[in-house]
């Protein structure tokens, strides 16, 4: 078998061999070697073949930040499996939403979501075994037990169309959309994490996880370390007092945060007098950096700080701006494309725009999705015949090459890194007594980049307490997606075909800021 890595599946494999008794994953003090990690690999892929399932079948995870996660993800790409992790702080309805579009016939499963789980598989339409990860109860079957005992299996040839990932991202429609990122996206990240900035990590390297498994930088930022041969540290809940303790106790290289998380991490008071020597590298993205915070950052942390834009649905690829590069007016950029990605300006026919004209962003190359699960039409209006991928933002390019976002052409909110898609709040708000109708923007927020807004038209009657509508928005949807403000509004304001028009309710609140976007 050939010892270099080409696809997921060979991580564990080849660096087992190559450096099995270095640790691959840290996790709350527990630690697990490449050939711990190569070995459990091969158990679980024996585990999903006496359960029944096939090439191509889907299983899913709940659950925190866990070593258990690459075991069960190396051991699904082993039997040519795909993993799809579901978002941890969204609602039980839309937990069961996704298990139920999943297809998936195993859920792992980790304790503190034992109740939510549940409460989910009851919404599902046929029988789900509940798998618990470290501990069991009730309804549940041990995880460790069923791994141990299970024959390790031979690994299947990897095929390239073989979707490894699906991550779930929200939809316009307010239904999520499950992203199939197959073994040709991987191949393709794996061949040039090395060509890009920031992805660049060695084998003596520690990689600090911050951000959680169900999101692509989660797992891109983990898959690159391990593809290096290092080790990745994983902190399953974010706070910055454990960010700056570990970078200091485990002398961690590269790390991966939001802008919000970089502004919570230089307010800590445990700032002061922190060891931040050993960073080489901190990466951020999902939202713009402002100038002041990365000023302050990059001198507290004394390292590069380099800007990734990409979205799930490019493998998280797309443009990188790099620390040589954080100056001036490319301070407003995200960079240019990555090695063998092309990012252009279009207009609403595809068509490439001149330098300096707005138009979508689009990205090609050979990250973008294979397409999303059941919604050929849905990917269809996504991805070009010519695999060009809509991302729905706004921007220009300059003479040198350097995009900038200026706006988004889905009214997508980014809050804290998280997307939250207005129409998906609108239909858990409207129904709330005293509104008669909403419409749900995006607006500046220090912290978070954007706070989601509600515009309330109210009832005849009397418009309804502000905190009474959030409470009714945070019984259906994850709270993160719900309201943090509520104004009031005669009449929202519509085109002739009766289309809000979002960007005259978002203007009063982004006057005399740089971008339309946080």
């Amino acid at each position: 078998m050939s010892q270099r890595i080409e696809f997921l599946s060979d991580i564990p494999r080849v660096h087992a061999i190559q450096r099995g008794e270095h640790i691959a994953v840290q996790c709350e003090g527990r630690t697990l070697t490449y050939a711990e990690l190569d070995r459990r690999a091969g158990n679980v892929a024996g585990l999903l073949a006496q359960a029944g399932v096939k090439p191509g079948d889907r299983i899913a995870w709940l659950g925190r930040s866990h070593e258990a996660f690459f075991e069960i993800f190396f051991g699904a790409a082993k039997a040519r499996v795909c993993l799809a992790p579901i978002n941890a702080r969204l609602a039980v309805p839309e937990i069961a939403f996704i298990l139920q579009d999943s297809g998936a016939g195993l859920f792992f499963v980790t304790p503190e979501f034992f109740a939510a789980a549940q409460m989910v598989v009851s919404q599902v339409d046929r029988p789900v075994r509940l798998i618990g990860v470290r501990e069991t109860c009730d309804g549940f079957e041990s995880y460790e037990a069923l791994r141990d005992a299970a024959p390790p299996a031979e690994p299947a040839a990897p095929v390239a169309s073989d979707d490894v990932l699906q991550l779930y991202t929200s939809g316009t429609t307010g239904l999520p959309k499950g992203v199939r990122l197959d073994n040709r996206n991987y191949a393709s990240f794996l061949e040039l994490r090395t060509q890009v900035e920031g992805f660049d990590y060695g084998s003596d390297d520690t990689v600090l996880i911050v951000m959680p498994l169900f999101h692509v930088a989660g797992t891109n930022i983990s898959f690159s370390g391990l593809a290096a041969g290092g080790r990745v540290i994983l902190l399953p809940e974010f706070s910055p007092a454990a960010v700056l303790r570990l970078i200091e106790a485990e002398r961690v290289a590269h790390i991966f945060l939001v802008p919000a998380m970089i502004n919570m991490i230089l307010q800590a008071p445990e700032i002061e007098g922190a060891d931040l020597s050993s960073l080489k590298s901190v990466a951020y993205g999902a939202s713009p950096i402002s100038e002041a915070v990365l000023a302050a950052a990059t001198a507290r942390f004394g390292c590069g700080f380099i800007q990734f834009y990409g979205m799930t649905e490019s493998t998280g690829a797309g443009t990188f701006l790099t620390p040589s590069e954080h100056r001036g007016e490319l301070m407003r950029s995200c960079g240019r494309p990555w090695p063998q990605m092309a990012v252009r300006i279009q207009d609403d026919d595809g068509n490439e725009v001149s330098v300096g004209e707005i138009g979508e962003i689009a990205i090609w190359g050979g990250m973008v999705m294979a397409g999303y699960w059941n919604r050929p039409e849905a990917t269809a209006e996504t991805v070009s015949s010519d695999r060009w991928l809509k991302t729905g933002d706004a921007g220009y390019r300059d003479a040198d090459g350097y995009i900038f976002v200026h706006d988004r052409v889905k009214d997508m909110i980014v809050s804290g890194g998280e997307n939250v898609y207005p129409a998906e709040v609108e239909n858990a708000i409207l129904g709330c007594p005293g509104v008669a109708d909403a419409a749900v923007i995006g607006v500046p927020d220090d912290r978070w980049g954007e706070a989601v807004k509600v515009i309330v038209v109210p009832v005849a009657d009397g418009a309804p307490e502000p905190q009474a509508v959030i409470a009714w928005a945070r019984e259906r949807i994850a709270a993160y997606k719900a309201p943090k403000s509520v104004d009031f509004i005669d009449v929202l304001p519509r085109n002739a075909s009766g289309k809000v028009l979002r960007r005259e309710l978002r203007k009063p609140y982004w006057e005399g800021r740089g971008r339309n976007v946080g």
